[in-house]
């Protein structure tokens, strides 16, 4: 492949809901680029890891660069299920414009609505596709009615399609205003049908007022001719999309390959070049500055990949030439990285090249330094660009290894995955022990740990986690704590008389002696703390950890021979749990605020259900064309929400969550946890 420069490079994304369409969309483009052997196949090109391949989705991003007619795209195929919206937030961050996929049959589904979202947001063109025309019950007309109702006028057909007994044939273009029938691999012009004249011309003359509407001077000479050439036509309509004003609607077939050439050609009329896309934020010294494609080399990291050969990072260059004689300084670690050729990816393979220009897509192998989100740029001109912000994880499993003695390699594996995934965390729970695995949902969790099998040879096996209750008093009592041993020789003896209270507002142990007279005497003090701290790890109701204590040492006895620290502790231990147990124990919980988003339509269901898992409303505020709900609620009630909420709004809904506090757990409830305590208890004895 050639050396292009930025004006001869499309970066496109491939977007939508899971099942449209996407990657065979992608791979039919590879086929007519002459890049894939054989069409359609069961090994698609961008869905090459053992789990897409036995699952047929699509789970990871993948590049499938190619040439048409004298042009470099880079496509992205982006997964469509939400579970793996990291993904989708990277391929985004890296391309220039969507292709959002719809299918002719279902319509706009909510991928696309996302899709749509994100692109406004971050200023994307966009192009959107209503393929699956081949399939029964593909209804055009009808898609683009609710394209329209959801997106808004501006999104207008460039395209009608031609259907001869409900087979789709060719197409109507609307900028042209001539007809195309699909012949072999060609297309033959003929006359627009009678029955699609009447439909053509609207919207041919929506599309003029569109593409008037996006340049001043052109709306200037609509008013004054009402009309325009074509070259003013898609020279308006090109302003349109980069602005993000229009975007223009077409279609395919991507299984029986119809239309997808021509999709090609759009690409290239339509989407803007690498040389147009607006820059990413840049940063110099702290301070933002205005980055251009000419000057020392600039590269972020979108991805990284490992594989059987090896760490592959994903990078967009956005300034200057990356080659294997550039010296590589990682900006956010302040490091030099060795100088490396950069490659091409296609799919799983590696290609070499000599060189990457601004605005090219690539990677860089066997970098030993640098991660997902860091800048790699000339150390003489340090710039750091701004990092993608990642969906953070709102779903916590247990993770264990299956065979045991494996745990150290499980939690290998996955240090090594989060390495390729940002949107994965792994933490250890101190109550509880638990190993919590996070992510984007139970489908997520569920491939990253077959990712490990897969890459480390190891099983590893996911459960609910364990709550990590508490136990606290909420009264004052009183406890003589005596431990007494003789058994021939050396004895133990040591006596205690302690007060225990609450402590003060987040204070977890506050220890006091007010011992006088040196009844106990102070090199014992400690062993009586020491041995309060032991015991507290277990509460005495079911075994949580106590906190919330205020313990008072004022009274006791010694012996001047038998007496030792042991026997101090154990008295200290004694004390705590006689006097806890008359002190009113009370069972707590961890409480979180949750901040959640839902359409409008989904309000009254989401408050009902949060009732039905003991949340507290805290309020409402309309955000984004929806709600945002903020709640608190029992941990226990919530640990897969994000499994519920999104089948409650059809995945349109999203949420977060902070702790905020412990709360005693409601008596009814509390009974059922400390009785499953204590079966537990006896199962272990």
């Amino acid at each position: 492949m050639k050396f292009y420069t930025a004006n001869e490079i499309r970066n496109i994304g491939v977007f939508g809901h899971g099942g449209e369409g996407k990657t065979t969309l992608t791979e039919a483009m590879l086929y007519n680029a002459g890049l894939v052997d054989r069409f359609p196949n069961n090994a698609p090109t961008t869905d090459f890891d053992p789990e897409e391949i036995k699952r047929s989705i699509s789970i990871n991003m993948a590049l499938a660069p190619l040439e048409w007619k004298n042009t470099k795209i880079n496509l992205i195929d982006a997964p469509g299920f939400f579970d793996f919206y990291g993904e989708v937030t990277a391929a985004m961050a890296l391309c220039d414009a969507a292709l959002i996929v719809i299918s002719a049959v279902s319509g706009p589904a909510v991928g696309a609505e996302k899709t749509m979202a994100m692109c406004k947001e971050q200023h994307k063109a966009r192009m959107m596709v209503i393929n699956q025309m081949d399939r029964e019950n593909a209804n055009f007309e009808k898609t683009m009615q609710t394209v329209n109702e959801k997106f808004g006028v501006n999104v207008v057909p460039i395209q009608l399609p031609i259907l001869e007994g409900g087979v789709f044939k060719g197409y109507v273009d609307i900028v042209n205003m001539n007809a195309k029938m699909f012949e072999g691999k060609g297309e033959k012009e003929v006359a627009i049908p009678a029955n699609l004249e009447a439909e053509a011309q609207e919207l041919y003359e929506k599309l003029t007022e569109a593409a008037a509407e996006a340049d001043e001077d052109l709306m200037m000479e609509y008013l004054e001719t009402m009309e325009l050439s074509r070259e003013q036509i898609l020279m308006g309509l090109s302003k349109g999309v980069l602005d993000g004003d229009i975007t223009p609607v077409c279609c395919t077939s991507a299984l029986n390959n119809i239309g997808v050439t021509t999709l090609l050609d759009y690409i290239l009329h339509y989407l803007p070049t690498a040389a147009d896309a607006k820059l990413p934020k840049a940063y110099k010294n702290g301070e933002e500055i205005e980055l251009t494609r000419d000057g020392k080399m600039v590269c972020h990291i979108y991805k990284t990949v490992n594989d059987q050969f090896g760490k592959y990072s994903i990078v967009k260059v956005h300034r200057g030439v990356l080659d294997g004689g550039v010296a590589l300084f990682n900006a956010n670690q302040e490091k030099n990285e060795k100088p490396t050729a950069p490659v091409m990816l296609r799919g799983k393979k590696s290609i070499p090249v000599d060189k990457l220009n601004a605005g090219d897509i690539g990677a860089i192998p066997k970098l030993q330094l640098s991660n997902t989100n860091d800048t790699l740029c000339d150390a003489s001109d340090v710039v750091k660009i701004e990092q993608v912000r990642f969906p953070e994880p709102c779903i916590s499993l247990a993770v264990t290894a299956k065979k045991q003695g494996e745990e150290d390699k499980v939690i290998g594996g996955l240090n090594k995955l989060l390495e390729e995934d940002p949107t994965i965390s792994i933490e250890k729970n101190a109550e509880t022990g638990d190993v919590l695995l996070k992510g984007l949902g139970e489908m997520h969790l569920d491939v990253t740990c077959a990712k490990i099998r897969n890459k480390s040879n190891v099983e590893a096996q996911l459960a609910d986690p364990r709550i990590p209750y508490r136990e606290t008093i909420r009264a004052t009592a009183e406890a003589e704590g005596k431990h007494k041993k003789q058994s021939g020789g050396s004895g133990q003896f040591g006596v205690v008389q302690m007060r225990f209270e609450p402590a003060p507002e987040g204070v977890d142990f506050e220890f006091v002696n007010a011992i006088v007279g040196g009844v106990v005497p102070k090199e014992y003090i400690p062993a009586v703390e020491k041995g309060l701290r032991e015991a507290m790890v277990h509460g005495v109701l079911a075994g949580y950890p106590m906190v919330g204590i205020k313990a008072t040492l004022y009274d006791g006895k010694y012996h001047p021979v038998d007496s030792k620290e042991v026997a101090f502790k154990s008295a200290a231990r004694l004390s705590y749990k006689a006097a806890c147990i008359k002190a009113n124990p009370a069972l707590t919980e961890p409480i979180y605020t949750y901040y959640i988003w839902v359409p409008n339509d989904n309000v009254g269901d989401i408050m009902g259900d949060l009732s039905r898992r003991r949340g507290r409303m805290l309020g409402m505020t309309p955000s984004n064309g929806g709600t945002e709900i903020v709640a608190e609620a029992p941990l226990s009630e919530m640990f897969k929400y994000a499994t519920d909420l999104r089948s409650m709004t059809q995945a349109r809904g999203s949420f977060r969550s902070e702790f905020t506090r412990y709360e005693d757990v409601p008596a009814d409830q509390a009974k059922k946890i400390i009785e499953q305590a204590k079966r537990e208890d006896e199962e272990e004895e």
